[in-house]
């Protein structure tokens, strides 16, 4: 089983940005945290972080018929991207949208998602962890429909 794990604009700064609402772990904790979790449960998780859209959408539309599922972080994209919408809509992938904080929790802007629709599952608000439930969870939904 291979799992793709995407996380949008400025994901990279984890640790440093905003720590009150995200934390001081980094990325490249989140990623390890990901990847240890998947290869636990017998699955191969590869990584990858852009700033750009288009990008994010590449990448979603390079995954169909290599990975069995994706986790997506679309983080500001999560409220404005109908393009990353229409990718993981195209993708047919069984999608995990994932969020460190709870969204429904903040500005009213953040509280909208393109993305949620496409998704079979948003997870959200459990800061680091919630990195290895989604990969859990994604891993079950496959695991079910096999």
């Amino acid at each position: 089983m291979r799992l793709l794990l995407l996380n949008g604009p400025n994901l990279r700064l984890l640790g440093t940005r905003e720590p009150e609402i995200y934390g001081r772990f980094t990325l490249a904790d989140a990623e390890a945290l990901a990847r240890e979790t998947a290869r636990r449960l017998g699955a191969e998780l590869d990584a990858f972080q852009s700033d750009v859209e288009g990008e994010l959408v590449s990448k979603i539309g390079a995954a169909r018929g290599v990975y069995d599922g994706l986790i997506i972080n679309p983080a500001a994209y999560t409220h404005t991207s109908v393009a990353l919408r229409d990718a993981i809509a195209a993708s047919e992938l069984p999608a995990v949208e994932l969020h460190i904080s709870n969204t429904h929790r903040r500005e009213a802007f953040r509280q909208v998602s393109y993305t949620a629709p496409v998704c079979v599952a948003q997870l959200m608000g459990f800061g680091l962890q919630g990195y290895a439930l989604a990969v859990e969870g994604l891993i079950a939904h496959l695991q079910a429909k096999q």
